[in-house]
C-alpha cells in the first residue's frame, strides 16, 4: 500500500529518499536512485519498494521512516504506516496489586513500547481518572473512601489501543501515623522475600526461577543471565520451556522501584546431567572368614565389551593469527570424521577455533558423554607439553603464549572421567616441544584411577610433528597412517601399535617423529565395539544434543517478481563450515542472461568475498571441494561460509538476482532477504 501511494505521487519516493538522506548513513547514491527508478520497467516493479529495501539494509527504523513521511506532509502514507505497526504496542511493565496503610500514598506504574506518540489514560473502575495521563499514577488513599480499588491503564496510538492488567489497591486502617514523605514507614524501600534457587535440568525440561519482593512503590523485576538482561523477563517468575544448553548460566534478578534497587542472589542453572556419586567397596569386604580360613569371592565373568554410545570431537586449527599457518588439519579432520562415522560415532568436527570457542566446544562434547560412552578427542594443530601436561593452542594465542591462553588436555580427561565414560581416547597430532615462555605448573586436579585411558601422541616428548605434502593436499604423518588402520577390529592399543610400526617405515621422518602410546587399558576395548544403549531416554537426549549441531537449512526455491525461480541449497563441510549454492531453475523466455548471487553476509563470519559466488566448487578455496560438490547440482554459484560458531544471531543474507531482457544491454536487479536460522554448530551458541 505504501508503494502504491509513493510510486504514483509526483516525486513521492524521491522526496522520501531526499529526506531520509538527511542522516548520512541513509543517503542513497545516484547509482542507487537510478536502480530504483529502473524498477518501473519490471513487471510489478516498484521504485519505492527498492528504496525501502535499501533503507532496511542500513537499519532504518520505523520511527525514523514515519518522521520522514510526516515532514513530507503525506498524511495518507503516515496513516498507512501507523496502522501497519499497531500490533507493536506492548506493555513491558504491568501495574501490581498491593496492600497499603490508610492515609498513605501509593504508586502504580504502566510502561509500554510501540510506535511514537503513545498516550496513557488511567481508569478507576470504569471511570477515567482526571489528569492521569502519564505512565505513573500516584494515589492518595485518604481519598479512596467509597470508591472501588481497581485500577487499569489504557495505552493507545491513534485509534489503536491496548489495556494493562487490573491492579487492586487494598487500604487497611493503621494506628501508626503516616511518615513525612507520604509513604508507610514499614514499606519504604525494597525487601526480597523469596530468592531464586540453583537448579540442574536435562534438555527438554522447563526452567522455573522465582524472586518475590515487597515495597512501596511496588517492585518491578528484570531477570539477568550471565549479567545480561533476558528479553521479556520482567515478572517475578522466569519460566523457559524446553530448555537447551543455550539457557545454562548464572541467573539473577534486579528488583527496583521509583526510589530503590536491590539484587537477588546469583544462582547457577546447569543443563545436562552431572557426575554421578559412586561408592567403593574396600578390598577386605571381598574376604570372609570361616573356621579361620579366608575365602575370596569369585567375581562374575566379564561381559563382552560394548559402548552405551560413541562420541568424537575432532578439532583442527590452521589459520593462526600470530603463528605459522598449517595445511593438513582440514584434510585430516575430514577424513577421520568420515571413518569414525562408519564406526557409528557421533562426530562433531570443527576448524579454526579461538580459546573461548575451544572451551565451549569441549563443554558441549562433555554433555554428550555418560556412563559407558566411548569418548574420542582428536586434535590437529600447534601444541606443546610442559611438566607432563599437553596443551592445545587456539588460533588467537599470542606470540608468547602460556597455559593461560591454551586448553589443557589433562583437564579435559579429568572432566571426561567424571562422566563415567567407558573409554577415553586422545589422539593428539601436534608438537610436544617444551614451551620456554611457560614455567607454570597447572593444577588440573587429581585424576581418578580408571583402566580405560588411551593416549596416542603423534610424536615423542620434546619432539615435533610434521605434515606431508601430496600435490595440492597436505596430511599429517600421524593421520596418514592412522587412516589405514582405523576401521580394523583390534583393541585400540594394538591398532595404535600397528600405526607406530607403519610410521617407522617412513624414511624422511625416521629419528625425528615417532608415535608414542600411553595407556592403562585393562580390557579389550575397540573402536568397532557394538553400541548397547542403557535406556531410550538417555540415548534420545544425546541424539537430540548431537543432532542440533548437524541440522542444515532445507533447500528452498525463491520466486522473483520478474518470473525467475532460484534454488537455494546447502552442504556441510564441517560442523562450523557450510557451503551455500544458488541456481536459476526457471526463467521467462524474454530473459537472456540471469544469475543469483549471495550478498550481505554477516561480517562476524569468516568469509573471503573473493571466494564467494564462484562458478566451480574448486574456486571457493577448499581442498575438499571434490568431496562435498558430489551432492550439489551443476550450473551453480558456490559460496563457502566459515566460522559458524561465531554467529550470535540467526544467519540472514541477501540473494541478488541480476538479469537482462532481450534487446537490452543493461542488467536489471532484484533482491530478496533470506533468513535460514542458526545452521549446524551455531545452534549451540558457542
Amino acid at each position: 500500500r505504501l508503494c502504491e501511494l509513493l510510486d504514483n505521487a509526483g516525486r513521492g519516493w524521491r522526496k522520501l529518499a531526499e529526506l531520509a538522506g538527511a542522516e548520512k548513513r541513509f543517503k542513497c547514491s545516484a547509482e542507487e536512485l537510478e536502480m530504483c527508478s529502473l524498477k518501473v520497467l519490471e513487471p510489478r516493479g516498484s521504485p519505492t519498494q527498492c528504496l525501502l529495501q535499501l533503507l532496511a539494509e542500513r537499519d532504518c527504523t520505523l520511527r525514523y521512516l514515519l518522521g520522514c513521511l510526516e515532514r513530507m506532509g503525506h498524511e495518507q502514507a503516515c496513516r498507512v504506516l501507523s496502522s501497519a505497526v499497531q500490533d507493536m504496542i506492548r506493555i513491558t511493565v504491568q501495574p501490581e496489586s498491593q496492600v497499603v496503610a490508610e492515609g498513605t500514598q501509593v504508586s502504580l506504574t504502566c510502561c509500554a513500547t510501540g510506535p511514537p506518540g503513545l498516550a496513557y489514560q488511567w481508569f478507576c473502575g470504569r471511570q477515567e481518572v482526571p489528569g492521569a495521563t502519564s505512565p505513573e499514577l500516584v494515589i492518595d488513599t485518604a481519598a479512596l473512601a467509597g470508591q472501588p480499588g481497581w485500577y487499569i491503564c489504557r495505552v493507545n496510538c491513534g485509534a489503536t489501543f491496548t489495556f494493562s492488567r487490573w491492579a487492586h489497591v487494598q487500604v487497611e486502617k493503621s494506628s501508626s501515623p503516616s511518615s513525612a514523605s507520604g509513604y508507610c514507614l514499614t514499606m519504604v524501600g525494597l525487601q526480597i522475600l523469596l530468592q531464586p534457587r540453583p537448579c540442574r535440568l536435562a534438555e527438554g525440561d522447563t526452567l522455573a526461577l522465582e524472586c518475590r519482593a515487597i515495597g512501596n512503590p511496588p517492585p518491578q523485576y528484570q531477570w539477568f543471565r550471565n549479567r545480561c538482561p533476558v528479553e521479556g523477563a520482567q515478572a517475578p517468575q522466569l519460566q523457559v520451556k524446553l530448555v537447551t544448553t543455550a539457557e545454562r548460566g548464572s541467573y539473577s534478578c534486579r528488583v527496583f522501584n521509583l526510589f530503590h534497587e536491590v539484587w537477588s542472589q546469583e544462582v547457577d542453572v546447569e543443563i545436562g546431567e552431572g557426575p554421578r556419586q559412586t561408592s567403593v567397596v574396600p578390598h577386605h569386604a571381598l574376604l570372609c572368614s570361616q573356621a579361620g580360613v579366608s575365602h575370596s569371592v569369585t567375581p562374575p565373568p566379564s561381559p563382552v565389551p560394548a559402548a552405551t554410545d560413541k562420541v568424537a570431537l575432532l578439532l583442527g586449527n590452521m589459520h593462526y593469527l600470530h603463528h605459522k599457518q598449517l595445511k593438513a588439519p582440514i584434510v585430516d579432520v575430514h577424513a577421520l570424521g568420515a571413518l569414525l562415522r562408519q564406526l557409528d560415532f557421533k562426530v562433531v568436527s570443527l576448524l579454526d577455533l579461538r580459546k573461548a570457542e575451544m572451551q565451549m566446544a569441549v563443554d558441549e562434547f562433555l554433555l554428550l558423554l555418560d556412563k559407558g560412552v566411548y569418548g574420542l578427542l582428536y586434535y590437529a594443530g600447534h601444541g606443546y607439553e610442559n611438566f607432563g601436561n599437553s596443551f592445545m593452542v587456539p588460533i588467537d594465542a599470542p606470540s608468547a603464549y602460556t597455559s593461560e591462553h591454551c586448553l589443557c588436555v589433562q583437564w579435559v580427561l579429568r572432566e571426561m572421567q567424571q562422566r563415567r565414560t567407558g573409554l577415553n581416547i586422545f589422539l593428539l597430532d601436534m608438537c610436544r616441544k617444551r614451551n620456554l615462555n611457560d614455567d607454570v605448573i597447572p593444577q588440573v586436579g587429581a585424576l581418578e584411577v580408571t583402566a580405560n585411558i588411551v593416549f596416542g601422541y603423534a610424536t615423542c616428548a620434546d619432539a615435533e610433528a610434521y605434515e606431508l605434502s601430496q600435490g595440492e593436499l597436505s596430511n599429517g604423518i600421524f593421520a596418514t597412517f592412522l587412516k589405514r588402520w582405523l576401521l580394523e577390529d583390534e583393541k585400540i592399543t594394538v591398532l595404535l601399535d600397528k600405526v607406530a610400526e607403519d610410521m617407522g617405515t617412513l624414511e624422511i621422518t625416521r629419528g625425528r617423529q615417532a608415535l608414542e602410546l600411553r595407556s592403562n587399558l585393562s580390557e579389550r576395548r575397540a573402536l568397532t565395539d557394538p553400541i548397547h544403549p542403557p535406556g531410550q531416554d538417555e540415548s534420545s537426549a544425546r541424539n537430540l544434543q548431537w543432532a542440533k549441531a548437524h541440522v542444515l537449512p532445507e533447500s528452498r526455491h525463491l520466486r522473483f517478481d520478474c518470473g525467475v525461480t532460484v534454488q537455494l541449497g546447502f552442504a556441510a563441510e564441517f560442523s562450523n563450515i557450510m557451503i551455500i549454492y544458488t541456481r536459476v531453475v526457471a526463467a521467462p523466455k524474454d530473459i537472456t542472461k540471469c544469475e543469483a548471487r549471495l550478498t550481505d553476509i554477516p561480517e562476524e563470519l569468516d568469509v573471503d568475498l573473493k571466494c564467494t559466488n564462484k562458478e566451480s566448487p574448486e574456486e571457493v578455496g577448499s581442498p575438499l571441494a571434490p568431496v562435498w560438490s558430489l551432492g550439489c547440482p551443476s550450473c551453480c554459484l558456490y559460496s563457502r561460509i566459515c566460522g559458524l560458531q561465531k554467529l550470535r544471531q540467526e544467519l540472514a543474507f541477501t540473494i541478488c538476482l541480476q538479469y537482462r531482457y532481450q534487446g537490452m544491454d543493461d542488467f536489471v536487479e532484484e533482491r530478496q532477504r533470506v533468513n535460514v536460522g542458526r545452521p549446524l554448530i551455531a545452534k549451540l551458541n558457542l
